[in-house]
């Protein structure tokens, strides 16, 4: 029996060594070299091991307090997402609200917005010069400082803005709670707060505590929050602490740095790790034939927990992106916004007038386009070498390339310097300070993102068809041209479109990475910012959320000809 398998599958076994080799020298590229590399610059400088300094850059004041804030906002903003986050994923996944899906896709286009643009969004309409507040008359007090600054306030916008994972985790899980056993407590006579408490979440505990350790990793390893909020109160979390050491003292203290960001690796690792160790196993747990459905009536309480609903879209995106438009409609911050005040200047200025903004934009738009169509001509054979020959391995060669996506970006940018610094063998010439350092850090990146909707239509993709191919003849080569690329050329295009999502307005591995010329639009956002020019800041914030809620309406329209689960808003 067992030979007689292996005689089945044995023309699709030929060939394919070449791909092989390039998925494993892909891996080491973009995975393997640059954390090597950040561990040896850590623990081995000059290639002595010497924990001494790295235990120096541990134990000091400055780092020992930035992980103390790290901590503390990372555990605060997780709780905050994680009560939200799970309300919001019961009432799509479960209850007979009306409207679910529109709100999904606003409820996670707050997280897919740059989490900076987030950041100002919630600044401008908190403080005291807030163009919307002052429009109806609730504005704090003139002088007074805006009360989002500090430690409360990044806690609160984290959690907000980290929300959405929690209730992307959740409806994925709730989806795989089987429909028999609701069926049968209802039978029973349990109602539903009764089937949610003693069925629905013992089965679903392991996405629970999932969710919660997910949405702290994401709390520790933010960047564009708590910078904006942070830095101009001097709180400081470590990836704050090492953007602020590097842009003092440049690569000189590298070193240091390294320490530090393998610090920040070690807590967001631990919280992956704990995520996917209570997820082991659920899969088959839950195995069912149908899955949860609609089974909490609200009845006459609809109309008003609708509103509930949609009040905390509002609190999580509405709100916010109304009060970013309106400071972007007035000449200055702080200026009340009305007919006579009322200006595009800003817009015109930032694409038009200004060389940086407008190169910025034009920089954005070609590396997180570069990033899609390399990702998307790497995905078909990655993910067919890791779904067809690679057997147990794939799952170790999938772990390290979803490394650089679960560690901090400013962990990755600080291994890109580290790799990338001095000039290469093979060219002779180093990348650092070069849009070419830009562009290797978001493919090691987002190439998670982009890979596994490709994987999940590898699943769907029939055996017998390559085998028919196969035995007539059909090479590897023809075989990934004439069905591999064609079945997964809409997965592949959606995963393309959502790392292009994410690399658009990212702040956190660029800003270590940037050099003049070769700036980014959350570099620019962060910089107009932190020149007090907050109305044009607005207006580039506005721009990028135009363009991602463009890309999420597009890949939403082709949603039906996805694998399940590829948009992470369709519920």
């Amino acid at each position: 029996m067992r030979s007689r398998f292996r005689q089945q599958r044995a023309p699709l076994e030929r060939g394919g060594l070449g791909l092989l080799v390039f998925l494993c020298a892909l891996v080491l590229a973009l995975d393997v070299l640059p954390l090597g590399r950040l561990l040896m610059a850590a623990f081995a400088p000059g290639g002595a091991f010497s924990p001494e300094a790295a235990f120096a850059a541990l134990t000091s004041r400055a780092a020992i307090r930035a992980t103390l804030a790290t901590l503390e906002t990372g555990v605060a903003s997780s709780l905050i997402a994680f009560g939200i986050g799970a309300v919001m994923a019961l009432l799509v996944s479960a209850t007979d609200m009306r409207g679910r899906r529109p709100m999904s896709f606003l409820f996670v286009l707050s997280l897919m917005v740059a989490p900076q643009v987030m950041a100002l969004a919630f600044m401008t309409l908190a403080g005291p010069a807030s163009p919307l507040l002052n429009l109806i008359g609730l504005a704090p007090q003139p002088g007074t400082p805006n009360p989002l600054l500090g430690k409360p306030g990044i806690i609160l916008v984290l959690g907000l803005h980290h929300a959405p994972i929690v209730f992307i985790v959740l409806v994925a899980g709730l989806k795989r709670v089987p429909l028999a056993l609701i069926e049968a407590a209802q039978i029973d006579g349990n109602r539903p707060w009764r089937i949610v408490r003693h069925i629905v979440v013992p089965l679903m505990r392991p996405h629970l505590v999932s969710a919660a350790f997910l949405a702290f990793v994401a709390g520790v390893g933010n960047f564009g929050i708590a910078a904006l909020l942070g830095l101009p109160v001097n709180y400081l979390t470590l990836p704050t602490l090492i953007y602020r050491r590097l842009s003092s003292f440049g690569p000189s203290i590298i070193g240091d740095v390294a320490v530090l960001g393998v610090a920040v690796a070690a807590i967001a690792g631990i919280g992956v790790l704990a995520s996917r160790f209570v997820l082991r196993g659920t899969g088959d747990e839950l195995e069912a034939e149908q899955r949860l459905a609609v089974f909490w009536r609200l009845g006459r309480w609809r109309p008003w927990i609708e509103a509930a609903a949609w009040s905390l879209v509002g609190l999580v995106l509405v709100l916010p992106l109304a009060s970013l438009l309106a400071a972007s409609l007035v000449p200055a911050y702080g200026v009340v916004l009305s007919f006579a005040t009322l200006t595009l200047d800003n817009f015109t200025e930032v694409l038009i007038r200004q060389g940086a903004t407008a190169r910025a934009f034009r920089n954005s738009l070609l590396f997180a386009g570069g990033t899609a169509i390399v990702l998307g001509l790497i995905c078909i054979p990655a993910a067919y070498i890791l779904y067809r020959r690679m057997g147990r391995g794939s799952r170790t060669a999938f772990a390290l390339i979803e490394a650089p996506y679960a560690i901090p970006g400013v962990v990755l940018a600080i291994a890109c310097i580290l790799l990338l610094l001095k000039p290469l063998p093979v060219l002779n010439a180093s990348l650092y300070a070069t849009p070419w350092i830009i562009l290797f850090a978001y493919l090691a990146r987002f190439l998670p993102v982009a890979l596994k909707p490709a994987l999940a239509a590898m699943e769907q993709l029939e055996r017998s068809q390559e085998e028919a191919a196969a035995l007539d003849g059909a090479g590897l080569k023809r075989r990934l041209a004439t069905i591999v690329a064609p079945s997964l050329l809409p997965s592949v295009a959606a995963g393309a479109l959502l790392a292009f999502l994410l690399a658009f307005g990212e702040l956190t591995v660029s800003a270590l990475l940037w050099s003049a010329g070769t700036e980014t639009v959350g570099v620019v956002l962060y910089s107009l910012e932190e020149a007090g020019l907050a109305s044009q800041a607005a207006a580039i914030g506005m721009l990028t959320v135009l363009v991602v809620a463009a890309v999420m309406l597009a890949l939403d329209f082709f949603g039906e000809r996805l694998p399940p689960g590829t948009l992470p808003w369709r519920p």
